[in-house]
């Protein structure tokens, strides 16, 4: 569908005066209801603002596209305005903006997207955003995009003689003929959501390649699936391939070929640089193992950055019966103590009460769940499919602390938490070695290898491996869970809640975040496993400290957004309000938004609120037993008043101290 036919001239306006983003919204909003597209104005309001609070629409380059999918929309059509003045939009390069379009969508079918991937290729193109920008009047703005669409979809045009003219002017979109000795560039673009960053980093690449005279082709990986697909044929003519992605793409059909990859942004601000790996031949040869292999196993990607990649696998599987688990086994809890049950040295506290021992057992069913999923996931992570077995078994293993000389367990001590993670990878990396090796087998056992031969040996490969790891790795867990009552006993325990609660905020859901996260439901496990009231009482209050950090980043934003809203945008300030109840919520990502735009200030700031958090809950004596949902579970909080008031004095010290950075640079500015 062209965006010529979506847009009529009553829904733009040339020059539009807007003194904020809510008056730009309201004015591209009142277009689409003046062109008859609405059923319902304010119901296709809610939706457009609704999206805005996901995250601001502009893209960079003074535009903005606001979309929404709605059951208001009669059928898909766009409005657009100009604002010569500019307008502040909340972009992400902090420039205002003066290109706005709406798009108005159905709730059947994905036409939003088709038309947002459009316009994002055609406004990469600074030279037609100007033209559309400094427009007299709607007839210029729709003939500039006509013209635009049909240069750039030619297939489209009407008339077949533009089309002829169009492949005579894009060298990029031909293909040069096999040993014609020119080089010829593949490329794969992908973002998570499959919108946006996805077209922009694909426009970035033909166009550095039209510039450099590279015969280049894209395939987007966008959510309404793969175009522009790469064929066998090109793959096999091409010299190299570009991977710029956040996300996994199939990468099996380019083994053998220099492939290079990396993040989507590349692909939009390092187009030259990205080709110029290929050109140079400084991308690694990728190699498969025929399975569907991933973005994640080329091999210019560092060791450590694939570690966490399997690790976060494993840890993105197990977080979902961790968190409904242990909330559940914290709700026994609960109904024990309200039923007058003494919890101090207490084994069977939590299952008492019938009820309290129906939440207990169900809750414990999906905790059982965590170290076999953790081990599984990494596992296959590595070794796909073939992986899954004998990380799950290792998972196991690990949590029951089976040996030679006691294979069931009876008496043994488990090697828990840092069992599963080193089965997950050993597992994985075994397995890998053994498909390869079974390389060599004859081809008419090809069939059984994944039904029989992979299962059968992995599972004696992981017994053997936990059943001699075991006794060590118990030990060691032992010797930790120790340690953290040592720290517990000489008040050092305050360090350690410090440390946690400053890994919480230093990255907002990144490595450091995700170490800190998993090394506290790690400790849920441990607790779960244990009769000692003391190791007990240290295991809940490393989660303590973790959530409370983790808590702190957005409150912190927040409070000096609505405090202290002269050093920040409108647009921040209203932003900042949603962030209460994301930091309430235990949702640290809420941050990231300013983080980003504000990484030297922000990021100091909520580390050191959040380390105080963390330091003083655990000089508090604050516990927790439920690995999510921040002060919505505050029932299983040990000392809870005095957990509050740790994440208030966190908050405000974060927000004073972030307040103070901002006013120096607003002074600086002025």
């Amino acid at each position: 569908m062209r965006i010529t036919d979506l847009l009529k001239p009553k829904a733009i306006e040339i020059g539009a005066k807007v003194k904020d983003k809510e008056a730009a919204i309201e004015k591209l909003v009142s277009l689409h209801d003046k062109c008859g597209n609405l059923k319902d104005k304010a119901e296709y309001k809610k939706g457009i603002l609704k999206r805005e609070e996901m995250g601001t629409t502009a893209i960079g380059m003074e535009i903005a596209i606001p979309h929404a999918k709605s059951e208001a929309v009669k059928a898909p059509a766009l409005s657009a305005i100009t604002v010569p003045d500019g307008v502040d939009y909340g972009s992400p390069d902090g420039e205002p903006c003066k290109l706005i379009f709406m798009i108005a969508a159905t709730t059947d079918g994905d036409v939003h997207l088709e038309v947002l991937a459009r316009m994002m290729q055609m406004l990469m193109d600074m030279d037609f955003t100007a033209k559309l920008k400094k427009a007299k009047d709607a007839q210029e703005f729709l003939k500039l995009i006509d013209e635009k669409e049909t240069e750039k979809f030619p297939e489209e045009s009407k008339k077949e003689e533009a089309k002829k003219d169009d492949k005579k002017d894009k060298k990029p979109e031909t293909k040069a003929a096999a040993g014609d000795g020119k080089i010829r560039v593949l490329a794969v673009t992908a973002c998570p959501t499959g919108i946006a960053h996805t077209y922009m980093a694909a426009e970035a690449l033909s166009k550095a390649g039209e510039k450099m005279g590279i015969t280049i082709k894209v395939e987007t990986n966008g959510s309404g699936g793969a175009k522009n697909v790469l064929t066998a044929k090109e793959i096999e003519e091409c010299d190299g391939i570009i991977i710029a992605a956040d996300k996994s793409v199939e990468t099996a059909r380019f083994d053998g070929k220099p492939v290079f990859s990396t993040k989507v942004a590349d692909g939009i601000h390092k187009p030259e640089e990205l080709i110029n790996k290929i050109i140079n031949k400084e991308a690694p040869i990728f190699h498969s193992d025929k399975k569907a292999e991933t973005s994640s196993s080329t091999g210019n990607e560092s060791f450590g950055r694939r570690l966490y990649k399997h690790l976060m696998n494993g840890v993105s599987h197990m977080l979902p019966f961790v968190v409904a688990g242990g909330i559940f086994i914290a709700i026994a809890f609960l109904i024990d103590a309200a039923c007058g049950v003494e919890a101090a040295g207490n084994s069977a506290f939590g299952t008492v009460n019938p009820v309290a021992a129906w939440f207990k057992t169900i809750g414990g069913y999906a905790f059982n769940f965590m170290l076999p999923l953790l081990a599984g996931f990494i596992a296959m992570s590595i070794a796909d499919r073939p992986g899954l077995l004998v990380g799950i078994v290792g998972g196991l293993l690990a949590s029951n602390g089976a040996t030679f000389a006691d294979p069931g367990a009876k008496s043994a001590v488990p090697s828990g938490f840092l069992g599963a993670l080193l089965a997950g990878f050993l597992a994985g990396l075994l397995m890998k070695l053994f498909e390869q090796l079974c390389e060599k087998l004859p081809a008419a056992l090809e069939g059984i290898k994944p039904v029989l031969i992979y299962p059968l040996a992995g599972l004696g490969i992981v017994g053997v491996m936990m059943c001699a790891v075991n006794p060590v790795m118990a030990v060691i867990n032992t010797g930790l869970n120790n340690g953290l009552t040592w720290l517990s006993d000489h008040n050092l325990g305050i360090l350690l809640g410090c440390i946690l609660g400053a890994m919480m905020s230093i990255d907002m859901g990144g490595p450091f975040n995700k170490a800190a996260y998993v090394f506290g439901t790690g400790m849920l496990t441990t607790a779960a496993g244990t009769a000692d009231p003391a190791v007990q009482q240290v295991c809940y209050q490393v989660m303590a400290s973790v959530m409370i950090g983790g808590m702190v980043p957005p409150i912190a934003i927040a409070l000096s957004t609505t405090i202290f809203g002269k050093y920040w945008t409108a647009d921040e300030r209203k932003n900042g309000i949603v962030n209460f109840i994301m930091g309430l919520s235990f949702i640290t990502e809420g941050a990231i938004p300013y983080a980003a735009s504000y990484p030297l200030k922000v990021i100091p700031s909520c580390a050191l609120g959040a380390a105080t958090a963390g330091a003083l809950s655990w000089a508090f004596g604050c516990t927790l037993m439920a690995p999510h949902g921040g002060i919505f579970v505050i029932a299983t909080i040990g000392q809870p008043i005095l957990y509050i008031l740790a994440l208030l004095i966190g908050a405000v010290v974060g927000a004073l101290m972030l307040t103070l950075l901002k006013s120096i640079g607003a002074d600086k500015k002025k």
